[in-house]
């Protein structure tokens, strides 16, 4: 259990977890040079409600865990900047974490990752996605 906690009210950016830069780098192979320190902004619960229906009132809670805890961790090719996570809890939940330009990490979007064996399998053979072990 994460010491993080979110508050899905807040109204300024808010630290909802911290990264193991380290641990990280070791299983992609990449090369981040940032703080661990991972925030969240308040548009992100506005574009989650959005865009996933759902998801930002049934899921918030378990961000802290999300970030500390990955099943598996990977890169979006399109998005060399940024990470995701993903954890199985009654749904299997992707969290993305981007790099801003001025050298914070930040919540960018979560969302329940429909057909998830067959998705997580296709990324695993790929390479792009690694358990975190």
């Amino acid at each position: 259990m994460s010491k993080f906690t979110v508050d899905p009210n807040a109204t300024d950016r808010q630290i909802v977890g911290i990264l193991d830069i380290a641990k990280i780098n070791g299983i992609l192979g990449t090369s981040f040079a940032v703080s661990g320190e991972v925030w969240m902004y308040p548009g992100l619960k506005k574009h989650v409600m959005k865009q996933h229906p759902g998801i930002f009132e049934a899921y918030h809670q378990y961000i802290p865990d999300v970030i500390e805890s990955p099943d598996y961790i990977g890169q979006n090719p399109k998005e060399p900047n940024s990470v995701e996570f993903i954890k199985q809890i009654s749904d299997t939940i992707l969290l993305a974490i981007k790099l801003d330009p001025s050298g914070y990490l930040y919540v960018s979007t979560f969302f329940d990752l429909k057909n998830a064996t067959v998705k997580i399998n296709k990324r695993l053979a790929s390479g792009r996605l690694k358990p975190y072990v």
